[in-house]
């Protein structure tokens, strides 16, 4: 497993005929994302708690089975013994299949673009007049389901995220309806991988109280056979103690958690748009009612990943992506705040890094109006077939028009420059 793989041999000689070599895209990834088999399985940069997980899973049934599950073949009538043995280590196996499922397929990441959107200009126009300044807006307004929400631009991506996406500060991406990222599974969890992970943590829940409800048919079994107290049964078995205390306690973690998915999911609210924006007290503009909330999780089909980690391309088609210089303009307040230094020696040093700050007030972020008061300012996403995407004029436009005005300034600079030095 690595985070970028060396091409391959074969690989180079297959682009030698057109002068460069071939690499696979997963190879040039920006985000701090880890692939496995040639980018076939993507994890997120915390990949090796996934095995940490997969402990915690098997340890547990690896004892009931030897413990509990092989004594109660001589105990139970028939193959009612076997049948214990095989539903929980066909459960496991399940589980296990869950995990990797959540853990190893891309959340829905959305690519990056190349380049910013278009540089909006005071008065509508692309060309920077006297005393005019460019101008960034932080946020836009899209309309869903007749509420206005904004949606914000993300500096590491270069581009204006669709309702429900936000940027994973751990795996450096955006995400489609992003929910959070899991440690336990190393990966966020997003658009294409919510239904699995919640999948996950009911079927562990379900796994627990399977093993821990045996353990106790075990000891009511041992005490109505030998006569003996409930104390005296657990303790003629000290590993039957530790797994009844162990699935207690896992029980409350992941039962826990499949109950607060299971509201999550009823309202259609992820686990970020919970903590953040609170719609008990606002209007949550993407609720169909509990039973389409539902259908909408587990009935609609996974759209494709946006990323095709395993296409060839040219390894000097792998160019960094630009930012642009510039003032950013909150729409809210009309002021431009100026969060870029620009250089006037070489062309390079014109782009500044935009910086942005993520963790805005909330309140700024969802603004709840009326349907006919619902407005949108310069940037739309048409919905069709339940999906938000977002149309490519937006997120990849050019921006020849402020990098020729920069140029323009920085040649009249060097001109006055050289006429000194004359």
């Amino acid at each position: 497993m690595s985070r970028v793989a060396p091409p391959k041999s074969s690989e180079i000689e297959d682009g030698a005929a057109d002068g460069a070599a071939v690499i696979r895209t997963y190879q040039t990834w920006e985000g701090s994302n880890k692939f496995c088999l040639g980018g076939r399985f993507i994890f997120g940069p915390d990949a090796l708690s996934v095995f940490l997980t997969i402990f915690l899973i098997v340890a547990p049934v690896a004892v009931f089975c030897i413990f509990v599950a092989r004594k109660l073949l001589d105990v139970l009538p028939g193959n009612s013994g076997i049948s214990v043995v095989v539903v929980v280590i066909v459960f496991t196996l399940y589980d296990l299949v869950l995990l990797l499922l959540t853990s190893a397929r891309d959340p829905g990441i959305i690519p990056r673009n190349d380049r910013p959107p278009e540089i909006e200009t005071y008065g509508g126009s692309m060309e920077l007049g006297p005393g005019q300044t460019s101008r960034f807006p932080r946020m836009k307004d899209v309309v869903v389901n007749g509420i206005t929400v904004k949606i914000k631009y993300c500096e590491t991506c270069m581009l204006y995220r669709p309702p429900r996406c936000s940027h994973c500060s751990i795996c450096n991406n955006c995400v489609q309806r992003f929910d959070h990222h899991c440690p336990w599974v190393g990966q966020c969890i997003g658009l294409r991988n919510y239904r699995f992970y919640f999948m996950f943590v009911f079927s562990t829940t379900l796994l627990c109280l399977y093993v821990h409800g045996f353990c106790w048919f075990y000891i009511k079994r041992t005490m109505d056979m030998e006569k003996t107290t409930i104390w005296k049964a657990m303790i003629k078995t000290p590993a039957l103690i530790a797994l009844i205390v162990y699935t207690f306690l896992s029980l409350w973690f992941v039962g826990g958690l499949s109950v607060f998915h299971l509201y999550l999911i009823a309202t259609n609210q992820s686990t970020y748009e919970n903590f953040r924006y609170r719609y008990d007290r606002l209007t949550n503009p993407y609720s169909k009612g509990v039973v389409r909330n539902f259908m909408e999780i587990f009935c609609t089909s996974i759209p494709p990943s946006k990323n095709k980690f395993r296409a060839r391309i040219h390894k000097e088609s792998a160019i960094p992506p630009h930012s642009v210089g510039g003032s950013f303009h909150d729409p809210d307040s009309g002021m431009a705040k100026n969060d870029v230094e620009t250089g006037m020696s070489s062309e390079s040093q014109y782009q500044g890094q935009l910086r942005l700050d993520d963790d805005m007030d909330k309140n700024s972020e969802l603004n709840v109006a009326s349907p006919g008061r619902s407005r949108s300012t310069g940037c739309s996403w048409g919905r069709r077939s339940g999906s938000w995407d977002s149309p490519p004029d937006q997120l990849e436009t050019p921006i020849e028009n402020l990098r020729s005005n920069q140029i323009h300034h920085a040649n009249s600079d060097d001109d006055f420059v050289m006429k000194n030095k004359q």
